[in-house]
């Protein structure tokens, strides 16, 4: 413990990192961020790192990650769906744009907490045309949620334990 207290500094720009990485389009699929979120929660308790940095370094990272999605769904449209993993499941943008209609702005909000949809919702969203308002709203109150949701339970659990 004591190595991460003397590199703790680090812990934010990595876990700015993984949460863009977790709402990025097309990356978060192949970055399994949540469950190393939850880890890292343990970790900053464990080693007594303050948590509001690294807390505020998921936000953003996840506003930013799901901004990006969004500007690529609503700049190339269509384009995307040629791009892997989209063009090997032509099912996906189907079935996300009608999620999204039935939801909309809810559907943004509650995408952030399911696998697929995390970075697929607002990358439709931008595809659909959302207005930027709306998305950002949806965008950042889920973030504050999910990235309360993935970093606080495990470093409550250690301050409990310790």
């Amino acid at each position: 413990m004591a190595l991460l207290k003397d590199h703790q500094a680090w812990a934010p720009p990595i876990i700015f990192i993984l949460a863009f990485g977790e709402s990025l389009a097309f990356v978060s699929l192949l970055l399994p961020a949540t469950a190393i979120l939850l880890g890292a929660g343990g970790v900053l308790g464990a080693a007594g790192i303050d948590f509001w940095p690294s807390w505020i370094a998921a936000v953003l990272g996840a506003v930013l990650g799901d901004g990006l999605s969004y500007w690529l769904g609503y700049h190339y449209k269509e384009a995307l769906a040629k791009i892997w993993p989209l063009s090997r499941h032509p099912e996906l943008l189907p079935r996300g744009h009608a999620f999204f209609e039935k939801w909309g702005i809810l559907g943004v909000f509650l995408g952030r907490f399911f696998g697929p949809l995390r970075s697929a919702m607002p990358l439709i969203a931008g595809i659909c045309g959302m207005p930027q308002l709306p998305f950002q709203i949806a965008n950042i109150a889920s973030a504050i949620v999910w990235a309360t949701g993935v970093l606080a339970p495990g470093s409550l659990a250690i301050a409990w334990l310790l």
